[in-house]
C-alpha cells in the first residue's frame, strides 16, 4: 500500500474512532480512561496523527462494543507478512518519524543493511527457508532503508558497538561492502553514526538494541527487541529513561568524525582480507 493510500486509510480508521466514541456518548478522557490511555491520545487517533497498538485496538472495541471492527483495520493496516507480528507496527511509525535514534550491539541495524548484509543475517536465522521468502524479507529490509532516500526524511543518528563491525557477516568482501555502505551515508549527511569501541569496556544498555523515534505531532517511542520478541514503549517515564540511556550512549562513543575514521578503517581491513583471499 502507498503512503498516500495507508494515510487515507488511518485517517479513514480515525473518523470511525470519532463517529463510535460519539454515538456511545463519550469524550475522548472518558473513552481513554475505559482503555487505559489519555484523552489527548484518543484524539491523536481520531485525527491519524498517531496509530494505536493492538492491545488498545482491541480495547477501543470492547469499550465501544463495536465487535472488532478496529482491531480488523488494524491488523488489514499494519499486518505484513514479511515482518515479525510485533515489529510491523515499528515499520509503520518509521515512516512518520521525523528523528529515529538507534543503538545496536551485535546487529547492524535495517535501515542501514546492504541487501548481502540482510541476506546472510535471515539464513543465520533460517537455514531452512526457500529462496523467495529470503528474497521477500531482503526487500522488505530495503524498502525500508528508502526513507533515508526521501527529501522529507527523518534525522537518524545510531550508535554502533565495535563488535558489529569486526564480526565479518558475509566474509570479508561482503563487510567492506556494508561499512563502505555506511560510510556513504554519512559522507550524504543521510545518517551521523557513532561508534563505541570495545576497548572503552562497559557501556550503557548491555543488554540489547535500543531504538527511539520522534514525530511532528505525537509523543516519542521507544523500541526494543529481542531474538523472538520486540516491545513497544510509550509510556512517558520508560520513554523518558530510554532517551537518558542514549545520551550516556552517545558521550560513551567516539565523536563522529572518529566514527566514520573507525568505520573506514575496518572497511579496508576487510578489503585487504578479500583481496589476499
Amino acid at each position: 500500500m502507498a503512503n498516500g493510500s495507508r494515510q487515507a486509510a488511518w485517517e479513514f480508521f480515525g473518523l470511525e474512532l470519532k463517529r463510535c466514541r460519539e454515538d456511545a456518548g463519550l469524550t475522548q478522557v472518558e473513552l481513554g480512561l475505559r482503555v487505559f490511555v489519555s484523552g489527548g491520545y484518543i484524539g491523536q487517533f481520531e485525527q491519524a496523527i498517531r496509530k494505536p497498538q493492538l492491545d488498545v485496538a482491541q480495547r477501543i472495541d470492547e469499550a465501544l462494543q463495536t465487535g472488532g471492527i478496529f482491531e480488523r483495520m488494524w491488523r488489514s493496516l499494519i499486518d505484513d507478512h514479511r515482518y515479525a507480528e510485533y515489529f510491523a507496527e515499528v515499520v509503520e511509525l518509521e515512516r512518520t518519524a521525523t528523528k529515529i535514534c538507534e543503538f545496536a550491539p551485535s546487529l547492524i541495524p535495517g535501515l542501514l543493511q546492504t541487501p548481502e548484509y540482510a541476506r546472510v543475517t535471515t539464513l543465520a536465522l533460517n537455514p531452512f527457508v526457500t529462496d523467495e521468502y529470503v528474497k521477500d524479507l531482503v526487500t522488505a529490509r530495503t524498502e525500508r532503508a528508502h526513507i533515508l532516500d526521501d527529501a522529507t526524511r527523518p534525522e537518524y543518528w545510531a550508535v554502533l558497538h565495535e563488535n558489529l563491525l569486526r564480526t565479518p557477516v558475509g566474509g570479508p568482501a561482503a563487510m567492506a561492502q556494508q561499512l563502505t555502505h555506511i560510510a556513504s551515508l554519512i559522507r550524504a549527511r543521510k545518517a551521523l553514526v557513532l561508534v563505541i569501541p570495545c576497548e572503552d569496556g562497559a557501556y550503557p544498555s548491555m543488554a540489547g538494541m535500543l531504538s527511539l523515534m520522534e514525530f511532528e505531532d505525537a509523543p516519542p517511542v521507544a523500541y526494543t527487541e529481542t531474538t523472538f520478541s520486540g516491545t513497544l514503549l510509550d509510556d512517558p517515564a520508560v520513554v523518558k529513561r530510554a532517551q537518558r540511556t542514549y545520551d550516556l550512549l552517545r558521550v560513551a562513543a567516539l565523536p563522529p568524525e572518529a566514527s566514520l575514521a573507525f568505520i573506514e578503517s575496518v572497511a579496508e581491513d576487510y578489503t585487504r582480507c578479500a583481496s589476499t583471499t
